[in-house]
C-alpha cells in the first residue's frame, strides 16, 4: 500500500513557521530590541522660528560633543552622532552586549537660507541646541514699470 502525501502540507508548515517568526520579530520590535541591524536612527528634533534666527534642538542622550558632527548644505542641517564603546575587559564574560556602537543621524530642512558663518551650537546633558541666524535680506520694494 503506497502512502501519498498532500503536497500542500509542506507549504502550510512553511507559512505557519513564517507567521511565528513574524510575530516574534514584531514582539522584539515592540520591546525595543534590535532585529540584528544597526542602521542610523532618527533623533527627535524641535525646529523653532525666532525673528532673527532658527533654533534646532536635538536629543542625543549618551553622546559627548566630540561624538557629534554638524553640517549645513543647501538649506539642510545635517546632524550625525556616533559613539564606540568597545572596551575589552579582561576576565569579563558578557551574557548580552548591545551597547558597543551606536549612531544617530538627522537631516532638517530649513525654511530659508541661514548665515552659515554665524551658526552656533551648544550641548548640555545630551541636548544639542543649534542657533541658525537668518541671512540678512533687503526689504522688498515696489518697482514701477516704465
Amino acid at each position: 500500500m503506497s502512502m501519498r502525501t498532500n503536497p500542500f502540507e509542506e507549504v502550510e508548515r512553511l507559512f505557519d513557521r513564517m507567521g511565528r517568526q513574524f510575530e516574534e520579530a514584531a514582539e522584539r520590535w515592540d520591546a525595543g530590541e534590535s532585529l540584528g541591524r544597526r542602521s542610523p536612527s532618527a533623533a527627535p528634533v524641535d525646529l523653532i522660528e525666532h525673528d532673527a534666527a532658527f533654533e534646532v534642538t536635538v536629543d542625543l542622550p549618551g553622546f559627548d560633543r566630540e561624538d557629534v558632527e554638524i553640517r549645513i548644505t543647501d538649506h539642510t542641517l545635517r546632524i550625525n552622532a556616533e559613539r564606540d564603546e568597545r572596551v575589552e575587559d579582561e576576565g569579563t564574560t558578557y551574557l548580552r552586549r548591545e551597547r558597543s556602537r551606536h549612531s544617530v543621524s538627522r537631516a532638517v530642512q530649513l525654511p530659508e537660507a541661514v548665515d552659515t558663518e554665524a551658526v552656533e551650537a551648544t550641548m548640555s546633558n545630551g541636548v544639542l541646541t543649534v542657533s541658525l541666524p537668518r541671512l540678512a535680506t533687503e526689504p522688498s520694494r515696489t518697482i514701477e514699470i516704465e
